[in-house]
């Protein structure tokens, strides 16, 4: 069994940036964020049952609406969880079937709302948290994304709190500092994680 090493972090905390240096390491990694995405592109797998859950005006000619559900299902707990509905099993087939695909020594699985999930951090061997004060957050999500405090602090409401994350995690990247600071931690955590996948394997 392939050691999972589960990753997680508040919106606008540099879980991508994080994951591309793993990558660059040549380390697999397998992104719910990125599956969610193409099961609702154009053509994607999920399209046909929103579109009957949620009426066809909710898909356009790029797949769906992404604002107008973000809308819909912010302000609709009920229509928020149909959708999950639609869309977990469909995200957790295909994470199935990457793991199956891989032959690396370890695997970063990264899930934003893996906290929050309760079955996902089950599954992983660790659980790393990529992390910066809430302050920064909403600094990030304010002027590099371009909403409003309010907006920002609603979104983050919906999440796990950054206290919660915390106490969760076997492991921290402090993302507050520079891109070199952020390289030098996942190239530590990365030896880390290469010993620790061969004891597992042994």
């Amino acid at each position: 069994m392939t050691y999972l090493i589960g990753l997680t972090g508040g919106i606008a905390c540099g879980k991508t940036t994080a994951t591309d240096i793993f990558r660059q390491l040549g380390v697999p990694v397998i992104d719910a964020d990125v599956i969610s995405r193409q099961l609702t592109a154009k053509d994607g797998q999920a399209l046909p049952a929103i579109a009957l859950e949620f009426g066809a005006d909710m898909i356009g000619t790029l797949g769906m609406k992404r604002d107008l559900m973000r809308e819909t299902v912010f302000s609709d707990p009920q229509a928020k969880a149909k959708l999950e509905a639609i869309l977990h099993p469909m995200i957790k087939k295909e994470i199935f079937e990457q793991l199956k695909a891989t032959k690396a020594p370890y695997v970063i699985l990264s899930i934003p709302l893996l906290i929050e999930s309760g079955h996902w951090v089950k599954a992983v061997q660790r659980v790393l948290v990529v992390d910066v004060p809430e302050e920064e957050q909403i600094n990030r999500l304010v002027y590099d994304r371009h909403l409003g405090e309010e907006q920002a602090r609603a979104i983050m409401d919906t999440q796990a709190s950054r206290d919660e994350r915390l106490a969760a995690a076997d492991d921290v990247i402090d993302n507050s500092g520079s891109l070199e600071a952020l390289e030098a931690r996942v190239k530590a955590l990365h030896e880390q994680y290469l010993s620790l996948a061969q004891a597992h394997a042994a």
